[in-house]
């Protein structure tokens, strides 16, 4: 097609044309013409693609009539396409071109159906454009909507046209929800017109612009904080009271109802604890929703092929004569319901106490409702929440409400047939022990779960030999190795799972749960051999790590299970196998006794080989470097008496700061707390030689927010910093060293810690 032409070529008007009535077959009602179309698309470079989509949905003349209201409906779809496709480079290479393309199709009043696609794609640009390119166009961007949005509030008002209306408030929801808090300037102009929709559409044609009105408000309020959003909040509330009280006495499938129950909940993270005297008003509908029964039927064959597909049911045959039959159009809302279930008691905790023991006996029959898997999900999540709420009322009362789940949801991980919903059980097995603490599972709890365990580690294995036969086969492929990619990612996922519990276990019981444990020891140390692929090794790692920081010092029973497999580890090739054995050589110095002093001699050659690697600090292996420099501070603070720390310790300050692993940062600042508090010779430096250096790292530390307030160090970190403060000379030959970004972070710590 001559539309394939080189980018730097300027198109011909044949080649325009060419290219507009590609687009038109795109959206042709015959199966085979889009077919057709499609193919001949994929095959046209990006670039030219986006010049000539430009075009049609500008509408320039070149000689020729303007494309027709469907090429330019057509070329909107594409572009939102393309920006899903290939985001964030589409975003970051055709911003400017693309926004002000859309703006300016949005703002053409010729078209109401080429406007609300030019909004659509608008939406999905804006979804992946970074923060920092798309406020260079917010002013004049922010503007034109709302001029557009006073003419579409109009038209409405008239004419009672809302089409493009409806994908216009969308827009202006991503917008807000992408800029945050720099929406506030312009939020004195879009709330009235947006309060003024949902006051308007009352009539029934009019419930899905009025449900997308109100979520709009809901983004709205949240970009812009509670403290700017309160002038409005009263009137907003009562605006959603109303409509939930007309929802209360609609059909189950107004398409408002998902709007309200998601708007809720963005008012409840807005509002707070403010929040707590609507939950009432709100809970009852939720309730009633995630507790409906769904509609089922057994149909004969003949029933079934006469009721028609937008009947909203989903059938599986039973046979040749029968079929089970589902009425799916209830599900999705049951769902979203559990899923605000969820977030209100994760947001609001004691304003939600009183719900909590009619939520649970609601939620734990669900880690059995096979109908639909997000339901199962939310269930799940919710067992954590539950029980943090319900320990307000007491320790008598947690514990009941644990014997009450506890065994439904470790049946819930042996039965649970769907990869994602198992994972999620696992993991909110994992939280609900952290909640529950030392002694939450009796014997025959941990006797089940022993044996899930060990069936999910063995059909680990097994399904990996599975998969190395069928790369053998007669039929392998590339599709079938993509297949076998994807269920060795699942299988991976749930050893993961198996980490966290493991580690749950380990915090909770400490060495305790060892000998439990024990059955499965000799999975984990299969884990771990050097044949095994590379994700096996590092979960492996992971979790003798856990062995070692939670249960030392008896973990050094186990030391010749993990001992080289932790050292030969640190030359891996992948940094994740790499971070796990450098993190569990630094607990062997921190949690471990004498017994590890010889291991940690052992470690601190082979981590300063991986810190002084050439690309140690690319993006892919910094976090694996990083744990190496923390792990040799925890030798260096743990263990002096097994390296020369006066030799190591000049070394180890070059390599600070850490920026990215947060919370190996904030160890190795406060070790350097420790150092300098003691006025140690190597870290000072001779004269104070080394003090505008450690004046950078804290500088830093603070700019790259590894420095919390609330933590203790940053209070050590500030009184570091006034004691150089202390001496004028040093201070000014500090801060000289330091650009205004890096002074001003100073200040900010000296002024709030």
């Amino acid at each position: 097609m001559a539309a394939t032409a080189s980018a730097g070529v300027p198109a011909t008007v044949s080649e325009k044309q060419e290219f507009y009535q590609l687009l038109k077959n795109l959206i042709n009602p015959s199966c085979m013409v889009r077919r057709q179309a499609e193919e001949i698309y994929e095959n046209i470079p990006g670039l030219c693609k986006t010049t000539f989509l430009l075009d049609a949905v500008r509408n320039r003349r070149a000689g020729y009539e303007d494309p027709h209201p469907r090429v330019r409906a057509a070329a909107c779809t594409t572009l939102g396409q393309m920006a899903t496709d290939f985001a964030p480079n589409f975003q970051k290479k055709f911003h400017e071109t693309v926004i002000a393309a859309l703006l300016r199709t949005m703002e053409n009043q010729g078209n109401q159906r080429v406007q609300s696609h030019a909004a659509s794609a608008l939406i999905i640009f804006i979804e992946d454009c970074p923060k920092s390119l798309l406020v260079l166009y917010l002013d004049s961007m922010v503007k034109s909507l709302h001029s557009i949005l006073v003419i579409k509030l109009q038209e409405l008002i008239r004419n009672g046209t809302k089409l493009a209306l409806e994908q216009l408030v969308t827009t202006i929801a991503s917008v807000a929800d992408t800029i945050e808090e720099k929406f506030v300037p312009y939020y004195d102009i879009f709330m009235p017109s947006l309060k003024h929709i949902v006051e308007l559409a009352v009539q029934k044609e009019l419930k899905l612009l009025r449900g997308k009105t109100i979520e709009c408000i809901s983004h709205v309020g949240l970009a812009v904080g509670k403290e700017k959003f309160m002038q409005d909040a009263s009137n907003v509330m009562q605006l959603l009271l109303k409509t939930q009280s007309d929802l209360n006495n609609m059909e189950d499938d107004d398409p408002q109802t998902s709007y309200m129950v998601s708007a809720w909940a963005r008012m409840c993270k807005i509002l707070g604890k403010d929040f707590q005297q609507y939950l009432p008003l709100v809970i009852e509908p939720l309730i009633k929703t995630a507790s409906a029964k769904p509609d089922v039927a057994l149909l004969d064959t003949q029933d079934v092929e006469n009721m028609s597909d937008d009947d909203g049911w989903q059938f599986v045959n039973l046979g040749d004569q029968q079929s089970f039959g589902i009425k799916t159009s209830g599900l999705e809302a049951k769902a979203t319901a559990c899923q605000m279930l969820v977030y209100y008691a994760k947001e609001l905790k004691e304003g939600f106490v009183e719900y909590t023991e009619q939520v649970v006996k609601l939620m734990v029959p669900l880690l059995k409702f096979y109908f639909h898997d997000s339901v199962r999900v939310a269930a799940a999540e919710s067992m954590p929440f539950l029980l943090e709420c319900a320990k307000i009322n007491g320790p008598e009362y947690l514990t009941q409400m644990w014997q009450f789940i506890c065994d439904p949801l470790i049946k819930a991980i042996g039965t649970e047939p769907d990869t994602d919903v198992l994972s999620e059980i696992m993991n909110s097995f994992a939280k609900s022990i952290e909640v529950m603490g030392d002694g939450c599972l009796n014997d025959e709890h941990l006797e089940e779960l022993g044996g899930i365990l060990k069936a999910k580690l063995e059909g680990h294995f097994k399904n990996q030999e599975l998969r190395q036969v069928k790369r053998q086969e007669e039929n392998y492929d590339q599709q079938v190795e993509m297949s076998l990619q994807d269920e060795d990612e699942c299988d991976v996922y749930i050893l993961t799972k198996v980490s966290d519990i493991l580690h749950s276990l380990f915090s909770t019981y400490k060495e305790k749960i060892l000998p439990w444990f024990e059955q499965l020891l000799p999975l984990i140390v299969n884990l771990i051999c050097s044949s095994r692929p590379w994700p096996d090794r590092q979960w492996g790692l992971c979790i003798f790590d856990d062995i070692i920081e939670h249960c030392s010092p008896t973990s050094f029973k186990y030391v010749e299970y993990f001992r080289w497999p932790m050292l030969l580890n640190m030359r891996d090739n992948n940094p994740e196998v790499r971070q796990a054995a450098a993190y569990g050589l630094g607990v062997m110095a921190q949690f471990g006794g004498d017994d590890y002093r010889s291991l940690c001699s052992e470690a601190v050659p082979l981590l300063v080989k991986v810190i002084k690697c050439a690309n140690s600090k690319t993006k892919k292996n910094v976090i694996a470097t990083e744990n190496c420099i923390s792990a040799i501070g925890k030798i260096l603070k743990f263990k002096p008496n097994c390296v020369n720390v006066d030799e190591v310790l000049p070394h180890w300050l070059s390599w600070l700061p850490l920026h990215e692993d947060k919370e190996e940062a904030i160890q190795t600042l406060s070790f350097l707390c420790d150092l300098i508090e003691s006025n140690h010779p190597v870290v000072i430096g001779p004269n104070n030689s080394n003090l505008p250096k450690i004046i950078s790292i804290i500088a830093e530390g603070k700019i790259n927010e590894t420095i919390n307030y609330e933590d203790p160090c940053a209070k050590r970190l500030a009184n570091v910093v006034r004691q150089v403060q202390t001496s004028e000379e040093l201070w000014l030959e500090c801060i000289s060293q330091l650009d205004d970004e890096q002074q001003e972070a100073l200040q900010e710590l000296l002024n709030f810690a």
